[in-house]
């Protein structure tokens, strides 16, 4: 491993579980990098980088901060000697931003890189980035006891892997047939079995924090902790640093029993674990950018982090490793776990690159790239947060806000506190919810008690800082915890606390809530409900019990996007209208909303303050013309029915279309229904003036924008070639009807045509009339455009049949000579 360190910029080192790679690595090279430089280790958890210095000072008979130091979030043990230097992943990303040259740092190590959390993703990259441009002699380790190593290992560089059999002792494997149940009672009887068949302390891994409190309870129930000389310990994220500690630490006169979650798997040595329980299931945060929410899910471990877990009990000796599920499920496991960098809220990774001058993330070497819907989702996150201008370029509130260790809402959240005066509040605020809800224990201890909000939590806190009861059942470490927090970003903001009662102004909460989660704001759907919908339409929803339920408005600080329609509020604020107003001015548009209302049959129009799907106010407004006739054009298009034609304007439709046929070779305007409805845009819209409602448009007469179609020379062509009446013998104008089909139509009185040989035309004598030859009672008798041949052939049968009926009517023998006339004959003629 040396000779590799020494003859190359980057190595990958692949060793199994317990093979010293954690406290051995760091120190054996320390002979091979120049004096007075520093190694620095990354580890992906806080008690394991605190974990991984101690046992290497320890082995140097020193104390850390001497040869070997740490420096995890809010805690340091480093001083001038310090050589290796053991961080958690953020302390490295803020250092390289501080000082992108590295300073006597010689070498790199990245611990665990099998857990491909988002942090270590963003260091290397930044790593290999300043090895580039800055430091070319900046050397780079990677090491994993899991990790497919052949893709990391040509990031690098090709570079060379060195492999280490290491000192793990043999585990047997034991598959739990248990029967079905709850988690944490099938955990329970796997514990139970464990201490009756071995020896040693075991080491329990589930999903989450809940499985482990239920595992607990059920243990402490059927187990006597006392006469058994058992000592039961839980181990995960959320506790506070001190119980973490607890939980390693080797237990002199008890069998220990620790519950964990994956932050026991790797790097972590428990002293006297021999025995491993393993659920095979682990929690995953994912991260829909959607709709810029989480969703906790429980799935499957890989088959590496079950390695991983076996690995636990062959560390110190022989072991055994009892697994609650079948052997083919784990052949089932994928083999590798998805990088963080793929599943998560990427606005801190965003903004750390943008500081660090890459606004693509493709000019960096990765592993896996930043997904690119994550990846805008977190840009416009950071715009919102004033993080980033209009051209994408980080602003001075977001360079102060990457300095401090917190999510940029977070960050955000401090930098208003600090404007309003109450850096204290804002300081606890963020302590509450950067902790990941250490409170939730206490603030819902109360037997009866609903889930308080965070304006309680932060009263709960306050009660504990001034020695006051707080009530049965509260967590006094986790209470610890979020002060010490609390204290330490107050710190870094370099101000102090302006002291303040007990009782939080929540207005002043939701101040700070608002600025941090501009996008979280929620409004009720319906009094009293429960159910809410976000900015982004996503519908969100209480507990039945939550006193929060009769809000209209809320900021939903955690959200979990769930699996089902709506997602679930685990931490809220009450807020008011005129307060958003105040924090949110820069985000809330203004809309007018012009639309057809199909159940009333009219345009609707209103005036929205919007944030997104979220509706601050609407008022009705009578809309102008340039609004409405798009609208009603499009219903004209959509509802060919709600548009009525006039016989007027079905008559001039018509003549229109007959002279269009006559005279091909002329440009006639196209009036049939299919070119007037599907463009009405095109020669209704200036007719449309004051029209609101399906009721004014069916009466709407639209002769005249027909008529506008055409030009003077053609509306006069029109009155010369297709008129409204033709002149017959009798000295009648009788009207001629267009519109009934493609032959113009003329009903008149048979008698009104006598000694009339030819059938009228029109349109320059290029269209013959169709004859309606009608009776005196007015019934056609004949429908010809043979005039002649009437006269001829079908007369004498007409006369013949019709005389007798109509005897003061004229009948002559001979039509042709006979005097055309439209009256009757008078009485005594």
């Amino acid at each position: 491993m040396k000779q590799a360190v020494a003859q190359n910029a980057a190595v990958v080192l692949h060793a199994p579980p317990g093979a010293g790679k954690t406290t051995r690595v760091p120190l054996a090279l320390l002979d091979v990098v120049p004096p007075a430089t520093r190694i620095v280790m990354l580890e992906p958890r806080r008690i394991a980088a605190v974990s991984a210095a101690r046992w290497m000072a320890r082995t140097l008979k020193e104390q850390p901060g001497e040869t070997v130091g740490y420096a995890i979030r809010f805690d340091s043990k480093i001083s001038a000697r310090t050589r290796v230097e053991v961080v958690t992943e953020g302390i490295l990303t803020r250092r390289i931003q501080s000082d992108p040259g590295l300073e006597n740092v010689s070498l790199i190590i990245f611990d665990e890189f099998h857990e491909r959390s988002i942090h270590a993703d963003l260091a290397l990259a930044l790593c290999l980035d300043v090895r580039k441009g800055l430091r070319p002699d900046l050397k780079i380790i990677v090491m994993s006891a899991t990790l497919d190593y052949g893709p990391i290992a040509t990031l690098l560089g090709d570079a060379p892997v060195v492999a280490s059999a290491g000192k793990a002792f043999p585990v047997e494997e034991r598959y739990l047939d248990l029967k079905p149940g709850p988690a944490s009672t099938r955990a329970a009887a796997a514990i139970r079995t464990a201490l009756r068949e071995t020896n040693g302390d075991i080491l329990a891994f589930f999903p989450g924090a809940g499985e482990i409190r239920a595992t607990a309870k059920e243990l402490q129930a059927s187990l006597d902790m006392t006469e058994e000389r058992l000592a039961l310990h839980p181990l995960y994220g959320d506790l506070p640093f001190e119980e973490q500690e607890l939980a390693i630490q080797p237990s002199k006169d008890r069998r220990k029993i620790v519950l964990a979650t994956n932050i026991a798997e790797t790097s972590l040595t428990i002293e006297g674990v021999r025995v491993v329980v393993d659920s095979g299931l682990t929690r995953r945060l994912r991260h829909d950018p959607s709709t810029g929410m989480n969703r906790l899910v429980t799935v499957p471990v890989s088959r590496a982090s079950a390695e991983q877990r076996k690995g636990r009990a062959g560390r110190l000796g022989p072991g055994v490793c009892y697994r609650l599920y079948a052997e083919h499920e784990l052949r089932g496991m994928p083999a590798f776990a998805p990088a963080e960098i793929l599943e998560s809220d990427l606005a801190p990774l965003a903004l750390e690159l943008h500081v660090w001058g890459v606004k693509d993330p493709s000019s960096l070497s990765w592993l896996d790239a930043p997904p690119a819907a994550a990846w805008n989702a977190a840009l416009e996150l950071l715009r919102e947060l004033g993080a980033l201008d209009a051209t994408g370029s980080v602003t001075a509130t977001g360079r102060e806000m990457a300095r401090l260790p917190l999510h940029p809402r977070l960050s955000r959240l401090m930098i208003r506190a600090r404007e309003l005066g109450c850096l204290r509040l804002g300081s606890e605020l963020s302590a509450v919810l950067s902790e990941r809800d250490l409170l939730r224990r206490s603030a819902t201890a109360e037997p009866g008690a609903g889930e308080r909000d965070v304006a309680e939590r932060i009263e709960l806190l306050r009660r504990w800082q001034s020695g006051k009861d707080t009530g049965p059942g509260a967590d006094h470490s986790a209470l610890r915890a979020v002060d010490r927090t609390a204290h330490q970003l107050q710190r870094l903001m370099s101000g102090v606390g302006v002291k303040t009662a007990e009782v939080v102004d929540p207005d002043l909460v939701s101040r700070l809530l608002l600025t941090a989660y501009p996008d979280r704001i929620c409004k009720q759907r319906q009094e009293g409900a429960g159910s809410y919908v976000l900015v982004q339409g996503r519908g969100v929803r209480l507990s039945p019990g939550s006193h929060l339920i009769n809000n209209s408005l809320l900021v939903a600080v955690t959200v979990d996007a769930g699996e089902k329609a709506e997602g679930f509020i685990h931490i809220a604020a009450p807020v008011s209208e005129e307060l958003i107003r105040s924090e949110c001015s820069g985000i809330i548009e203004t809309a007018r909303r012009v639309e057809w209302d199909h159940k009333q049959g009219r345009i609707a129009s209103v005036v929205e303050e919007r944030i997104g799907a979220v509706v601050l106010s609407r008022r009705s407004f009578v809309p102008g013309d340039e609004d409405a006739v798009p609208i009603l054009c499009d219903i004209i298009r959509r509802d060919r029915g709600i548009l009525r034609f006039s016989s007027a304007a079905i008559q001039f439709r018509s003549r229109v279309g007959l002279i269009a046929r006559a005279f091909p070779e002329e440009a006639w305007p196209d009036l049939s229904d299919e070119s007037l409805l599907s463009r009405p845009d095109e020669w209704l819209a200036p007719w449309l003036s004051g029209v609101r409602t399906a009721q004014a448009l069916q009466g709407l007469d639209i002769l005249p924008a027909l008529k506008a179609k055409l030009s003077r020379d053609q509306l006069r062509l029109l009155e010369e070639r297709a008129p409204l009446h033709a002149a017959v013998p009798s000295g009648s104008k009788v009207k001629i009807d267009y519109s009934t089909g493609e032959q113009p139509i003329l009903a008149v009185k048979l008698q009104e045509l006598f000694g009339l040989a030819d059938t009228p035309r029109i349109a320059g004598g290029r269209v013959r009339l169709l004859l309606h030859l009608l009776s005196p009672a007015q019934r056609p008798v004949q429908i010809t455009q043979d005039l002649k041949g009437f006269w001829d052939s079908v007369y004498p049968l007409v006369k013949k049949d019709l005389k007798g009926r109509y005897p003061r009517h004229p009948w002559p023998e001979d039509p042709w000579n006979a005097v055309p006339t439209r009256r009757a004959k008078r009485r005594g003629d």
